[in-house]
């Protein structure tokens, strides 16, 4: 098994690193089967954004915090957990953000697209489902489309619901909604397409961020599923991502 390994900026992700490397060999990247990336969930993300266009299997082994998108670490037996992996095939989001000079800007989101109030005072956003007009004034901090394997990550810190995987959903999750208040966000179809609309952007300047690439003072934020990106992580059987998910909806 050709392996390519990736490590955080991290003192115990390079230890690993060199460990790994010793025993298990290690090819360049033009010549791997499989990437193995060590550190967090926020390395993952940057793994993914970084070799999207190769196409690569990823597993990746936690030596961060959380490791929600991750394997745990262990040195022995590494061939033989990659090769009884199961597949999880994910799909980003395509942000298309327009800014208060005209600008286009496009990004990508693994875990969610955010948009966000950029000062004291509330954002005031309308909100667009398939062309039509569903919220006409939130008044709010933000509001957040996640995918469901983000929807544990911010998503679940705003209070919106945990999707499992495969259930073709995404969530639009209000962040400390102000009015209506008591509008809890929606579940819609992974087809839907999302327009988040700046009612007063000169006065209440919003900002939008997809992972970590953000824009700022932007007037409109389009979003979607991008289904022709497809992304694959590799997750021990006794510890794949739709376990994960299930077990976060039991926790009290």
């Amino acid at each position: 098994m050709r392996i390519h390994f990736l490590a955080a900026r991290t003192e115990a992700a390079r230890r690993a690193r060199d460990e790994l490397v010793t025993r298990y060999g290690h090819v360049p990247l033009s010549q791997a089967e499989v990437l193995v990336a060590l550190g967090g969930d926020g390395f993952m993300l940057e793994t993914l954004h970084t070799h999207m266009d190769r196409r690569l299997p990823i597993y990746g082994m936690n030596l961060g915090t959380v490791g929600f998108l991750l394997n745990s670490y262990r040195v022995e037996g590494l061939l033989e957990r990659i090769a009884r992996a199961t597949p999880v095939d994910l799909h980003p989001l395509r942000m298309r953000a327009r800014r208060l000079d005209g600008a286009i800007a496009e990004s990508l989101g693994i875990n969610e697209v955010s948009v966000f109030r950029e000062t004291r005072q509330a954002a005031h956003l309308a909100i667009d489902i398939d062309g039509v007009c569903r919220m006409p004034e939130l008044v709010c901090d933000g509001v957040l489309v996640a995918t469901p394997a983000g929807s544990t990550a911010y998503n679940l810190s705003a209070h919106g619901p945990i999707i499992p995987l495969g259930a073709n959903l995404l969530a639009l999750t209000p962040i400390s909604a102000f009015r209506p208040r008591r509008w809890r966000g929606a579940l819609l179809p992974s087809r839907t397409r999302f327009r988040i609309r700046v009612l007063d952007p000169e006065k209440r300047p919003v900002s939008a961020v997809a992972d970590y690439t953000e824009v700022r003072d932007v007037t409109e934020v389009e979003v979607w599923e991008d289904r022709a990106i497809s992304f694959r992580l590799l997750f021990d059987p006794e510890h794949n991502l739709e376990e994960r998910i299930l077990k976060e909806q039991f926790i009290p």
